[in-house]
């Protein structure tokens, strides 16, 4: 299923985020901004992108080499936008509508887009909904 010299190039954003991945044959190292995933992100961070490699199975992501860009957003959001990245990866790696399927079945459509943003602030108040106060009695 995997021919040699096969690369995958995938790029994902979530909120300011964006994850640029691209996997390679390889033994399952993942390497984010040049640094391996266990120093990149804290482990709460480290889990969420965790959960994607679990569901594949490491028969499918341990022969591939995962190298990813990270820009923008928080350390949260970067995490997701990893966890996208990867999960789009390894559904075009192995063209499996089956692996497809449980990450839709899991995580819901979000896993391949997630359309959420932060609502920008507007004039007359301290945040994007709040006012200020009229009077008081």
């Amino acid at each position: 299923m995997v021919q040699k010299g096969k690369t995958v190039f995938v790029s994902k954003k979530r909120k300011t985020a964006i994850a640029k991945v691209v996997l390679k044959p390889g033994e399952g190292r993942i390497k984010v901004n040049n640094v391996p995933l266990e120093y990149a992100f804290p482990e709460v961070a480290r889990l969420r992108i965790r959960e994607v490699l679990e569901l594949a199975g490491e028969d499918v992501w341990g022969k591939v080499d995962f190298t990813a860009s990270i820009n923008g957003g928080g350390i949260i959001s970067q995490a997701d936008a990893l966890r996208m990245a990867i999960a789009e990866g390894l559904v075009r790696w192995t063209r499996s509508k089956k692996l497809k399927s449980v990450f839709v079945d899991v995580f819901g459509k979000s896993i391949f887009w997630d359309p959420r943003q932060r609502e920008p602030k507007k004039f007359g108040g301290p945040g994007a909904r709040r006012r200020k106060q009229k009077s008081y009695r």
